[in-house]
């Protein structure tokens, strides 16, 4: 149940310390229908079924897991994608004097058995190159970790590595279980994440080994690329497996709302960051559809908002994320947000709390807003109802209650105004009982209790345990809709949950 009728003086006096607010009448700026029996198309929730992180041996740490098991319980995801599983750091593979090789997979199980142990699958990005193994073992990426880009000095020891280690984890983890994994052929191949020469061929030649390799252990194991940077090589990648008769089972590819125009699409167009994520994704979903393979799953295997001015420590981040997820519904099968936490050290150890990294929790476990926002917008509904605006998406459950997410997008370095809209509702009672919770200013954003705290660089666990009491989200306002009509105030970045009760008052 949505909770208790409220008088109208009631109502008001709440309101005012609510920075998302039922209004006086007023003239809205946006009046948005929402009929509870329009056609409904299915809304799975692919922005929050994988998340990014790191590399592969931070998950070893205890902040780690705390971090992947506090985004569970707010989005239950599925899967988690890292780097590095093949660092020499996690000791997968040696030779000996000989040069006959060694394999070593015991850190490799203490990760997966972690992952798997707290209910989440991994995504295996198959990188990056053991030194044993590199033809330049000098070819380091500037990364504080220094992962090694070089292609295999052998293709057959190569060969030999994708085998065992395949052969391991089924044998470790039994094929029903791993058929239920991705296996991801490394990591931005088109920019300096790969050394091979030329670029493109020297990874298609990567690509098609590690296919067929794990195919040869199993072909019910899912392999998939090119893993690129800002959308690329999609349409030659699926030319090349199709002309070689090399499986692939998914496109994965990675784009991100501040990478340029240029190179997400190749031209000069002006396209606000805001909506390339969306333009992206329809540029490779179409991309696949007139290839050889047009029923290919699409995971974007890496996107976060646009980080300008630390923005994505911001309440920024909810009506950004909302937005793209607008956008993208229909074209993608996972949508993998870099990273879900700021366990993170590609620049070395974090210094301090929020500065500006990609992840939901900061240094420390700090919940920021990204992590409420998401936790809102897990509360969507399964179907989606058609809606023009481009500041909300409708839904509705399995039990016919409507639940609306809006918001008021005001980019990185933009002062912006409170927006009021209008909801009108159809088919469903006049009084219908509404509960309201928000991110924004005064709800779920961390950084007034930080600062008042005197921003410590090092918050005590007792601090991050304060922080995070103060700005976990209060239950649901409990309202009523008056003539089937709801205004809203949305204060800038404002993320809003509406709830819609569409059975009659009793």
């Amino acid at each position: 149940m949505f909770g208790l009728r409220h008088s109208p003086l009631t109502l008001f006096a709440q309101v005012l310390t609510f920075a998302l607010t039922l209004s006086l009448p007023a003239v809205a700026q946006e009046v948005i229908q929402i009929d509870a029996r329009a056609q409904t198309t299915p809304f799975p929730h692919f922005w929050e079924q994988m998340f990014g992180s790191g590399r592969a041996i931070l998950s070893l740490r205890e902040s780690y897991r705390d971090d992947l098991r506090a985004v569970k319980k707010i989005t239950d995801f599925r899967y988690v994608r890292f780097h590095a599983i093949l660092h020499d750091e996690v000791g997968v593979y040696n030779e000996d004097e000989h040069g006959t090789p060694v394999y070593n997979f015991a850190y490799v199980d203490e990760i997966y058995d972690g992952l798997l142990r707290n209910g989440v699958r991994p995504v295996v990005e198959i990188s990056f190159m053991p030194k044993k193994l590199a033809f330049n073992p000098d070819a380091l990426h500037p990364f504080w970790y220094k992962p090694n880009v070089s292609p295999p000095k052998s293709m057959e020891k190569w060969d030999g590595l994708m085998t065992h280690f395949a052969q391991h984890l089924v044998d470790r983890y039994g094929i029903d279980e791993v058929s239920q994994w991705y296996f991801e052929v490394w990591n931005e191949p088109n920019i300096d994440f790969w050394g091979g020469i030329p670029r493109k061929k020297s990874y298609f030649e990567l690509y098609d080994h590690t296919a067929l390799d794990l195919k040869n252990v199993s072909s019910r194991l899912r392999v998939g690329g090119p893993a690129t940077a800002a959308a690329s090589w999609v349409g030659d990648f699926l030319k090349h497996t199709f002309e070689h008769h090399v499986p692939v089972d998914f496109v994965s590819t990675h784009g991100y709302a501040d990478d340029t125009v240029e190179n997400l699409f190749g031209t000069n167009e002006d396209i606000p960051m805001d909506d390339r994520m969306g333009r992206a994704v329809s540029k490779v979903r179409a991309e696949i559809k007139s290839s050889a393979q047009p029923d290919l799953p699409l995971l974007w295997t890496e996107w976060n908002v646009q980080g300008l001015n630390e923005s994505r420590d911001t309440i920024f981040v909810g009506p950004a994320l909302a937005n793209t997820i607008r956008e993208c519904d229909g074209l993608v099968d996972m949508l993998s947000f870099w990273t879900f936490s700021d366990v993170f050290e590609e620049g070395g150890p974090i210094p301090k709390p929020f500065i500006g990294e990609f992840g939901l929790r900061a240094k420390g476990g700090i919940n920021k807003p990204s992590y409420y926002s998401f936790g809102l917008l897990h509360q969507l509904g399964s179907l989606r109802i058609a809606s023009v605006s481009k500041n909300i998406i409708a839904t509705k459950t399995a039990d016919g209650n409507l639940i609306v997410a809006a918001w008021n997008l005001v980019d990185p370095g933009q002062s912006g105004t409170t927006r009021m809209m209008e909801l009108v509702f159809r088919d469903v009672p006049q009084n219908a009982k509404v509960a309201l919770q928000s991110v924004d200013s005064d709800h779920g954003n961390v950084l007034k209790q930080y600062a008042e705290m005197g921003e410590p660089v090092a918050p005590t666990p007792d601090q991050v345990t304060q922080l995070n009491l103060e700005t976990s989200l209060p239950p649901a306002k409990q309202y009523m809709l008056k003539n089937g009509v709801l205004e809203l105030q949305l204060t800038p970045n404002a993320l809003v949950l509406v709830k819609i009760e569409a059975k009659p008052n009793r």
